[in-house]
């Protein structure tokens, strides 16, 4: 066997037979002497004028090829081991449950929201100007906000754990296998519940549990040790370690330890805007032609810069996807991105956002450790005050944005309870408008088309991650000064996405499993 890389055109990369007899030109050799040729990475490359295909690729020449060894995880039954409480089924929670299981623990989840068919219809309703339910939308229920956004599982977290495995379970749990080569891989908000329900088999079939519209209210603290959870019917729930995987958007947990003294600290965070263009454009600019080769995906982008000591930066870019509300309580409003598997939406849109560091926090010295909390919840609600009614969104052509006027008119957009004209230049704070301003204009030169009447900046964009970290020891991964409680993934501050939750997610189930040996 003998490893190459081949960069091919999207069409010769699209057919093992096209690019079984490039591997055979590339080492020159009879490609009836291959006997097999198996894709390890896929990649894009689209920085000159044509655009091309890099294949990393293990080729077999005169010995038969080896079977795949997809890493398939047998799950003992844990039924009457050592209860693990698990606060939160997103997907730092979920693989923390897998893994206690691998290890002989029983884990036992407390989700606050519901199991993912029906909250498909909680956030079916949201879209159709319903009241938000606050334990059941776009960001709390079963699989956690990223069922529901996207399913991007692209990490820069290698040095955190193994991302490829965490890529393996999902495969085995029902995603396609091409998640394991291509570079960016996407599964896919239609495709991944069925994956979700899969892992929730899984767990319930080993003798863990999971109990749904069961929100934790407190914590049963003793002697800076944790003891269990208290839930919001009263009920106590003992275990011998707590791991809190609650994500990004759990205020109350927040505010909860911080009412119990249980120390918190704040961090960096963005807010911002989501863009949205039409993916044509994108497809014409980074692919450099007028129509996308059918052997292509609808093309992405990622645009970063410093304005002002502040990083002014896409982030959760979704081609051929949908602008959707993602608030988490009434009288807010908070968008967020999504592509379905295919991402064959004629739109393309990304959040852009400007970094704020706790000293920006306005009001710190009144709200302390949760003024940036503050301030994400005061800026959702200026974004709901100034949209239409219910979730119709403030929007702002980028051009008028940058000018500082009022748009006459605004586009076709995907994001379904509508837009209506606002001048968010002026409500912004201005440290944010300011910034994006500025970032928009040199966008605009990275991107030709970027900053023109085609994009549209729709209000806002506001929980990238969160602005409270609940410090830990990196070294057991328990809370600083509260033993057995274990704080993990985004919402504890230590993770930016499905799959560098899920690899926290497994770390501290590892450092529970070993501090019981």
């Amino acid at each position: 066997m003998t490893q190459i890389t081949l960069t091919l055109s999207p069409q010769a990369a699209s057919d093992e037979k096209y690019y079984l007899s490039e591997a055979a030109l590339f080492l020159k050799i009879d490609p009836k002497i291959i006997t097999g040729i198996r894709v390890l990475k896929r990649s894009i490359d689209a920085r000159g004028k044509k655009v091309n295909i890099n294949l990393k690729c293990e080729v077999y020449i005169d010995e038969k090829m080896p079977a795949y060894q997809s890493e398939q995880i047998q799950y003992e039954n844990v039924t009457g081991k050592p209860e693990i409480i698990i606060v939160g089924a997103g997907p730092a929670g979920l693989f923390a449950a897998l893994h206690l299981i691998e290890k002989g623990l029983k884990p036992i989840i407390l989700e606050r929201g519901k199991p993912v068919s029906e909250r498909k219809r909680d956030v079916a309703q949201i879209s159709r100007n319903q009241p938000v339910n606050p334990d059941s939308n776009y960001c709390f229920g079963e699989g956690g906000a990223g069922t529901f956004s996207d399913g991007k599982l692209y990490t820069r977290s290698q040095k955190r754990g193994n991302t490829q495995r965490i890529l393996e379970i999902l495969k085995q749990h029902g995603a396609d296998e091409s998640i394991l080569t291509e570079a960016h891989p996407h599964i896919g908000t239609n495709l991944l519940p069925r994956i979700i329900i899969k892992i929730r088999e899984t767990i319930l079939q080993s003798g863990g549990e999971i109990h749904f519209d069961t929100r934790v209210s407190d914590f049963i603290v003793e002697n800076s040790e944790i003891k269990g959870v208290i839930t919001q019917n009263g009920d106590k729930i003992l275990g011998r370690s707590v791991i809190l995987a609650t994500g990004h958007s759990a205020r109350d947990i927040y505010e909860k330890l911080n009412e119990r003294e249980i120390t918190l600290q704040a961090k960096a965070f963005a807010m911002g805007v989501r863009v949205e263009h039409p993916q044509g454009l994108i497809d014409s600019v980074q692919y450099s032609c007028e129509i996308r080769d059918e052997y292509l995906p609808a093309a992405a982008y990622s645009l970063v810069t410093q304005v002002e000591n502040r990083g002014v930066y896409s982030f959760c870019m979704c081609p051929g996807g949908f602008i959707v509300p993602a608030a988490t309580a009434p009288g807010e409003l908070v968008l967020n991105g999504m592509s379905p598997s295919k991402r064959n939406s004629q739109f393309a849109n990304s959040g852009l956002v400007v970094e704020i560091q706790p000293e920006d926090f306005p009001e710190k010295e009144k709200y302390g450790v949760l003024a940036g909390l503050h301030f994400q919840r005061e800026f959702e609600r200026m974004a709901f005050l100034n949209g239409g009614h219910n979730l119709t969104a403030p929007a702002q052509l980028l051009t008028d944005f940058v000018k500082g006027k009022l748009s006459q008119h605004l586009p076709e957009t995907s994001y379904h309870p509508g837009i209506i004209s606002s001048p968010m230049h002026f409500w912004f704070p201005e440290m944010i408008s300011k910034r994006l301003q500025i970032g928009f204009k040199e966008f605009g030169n990275k991107i030709p088309g970027f900053l023109s009447e085609h994009g549209v900046a729709i209000g806002v964009e506001s929980r990238t991650s969160s602005p409270v970290r609940i410090p830990r020891n990196e070294e057991t991964l328990q809370h600083i000064s509260v033993k057995n409680l274990y704080p993990c993934g985004e919402g504890a501050g230590y993770a930016g996405g499905i799959v560098s939750a899920a690899v926290d997610g497994e770390r501290c189930a590892e450092m529970i499993a070993l501090s019981r040996k």
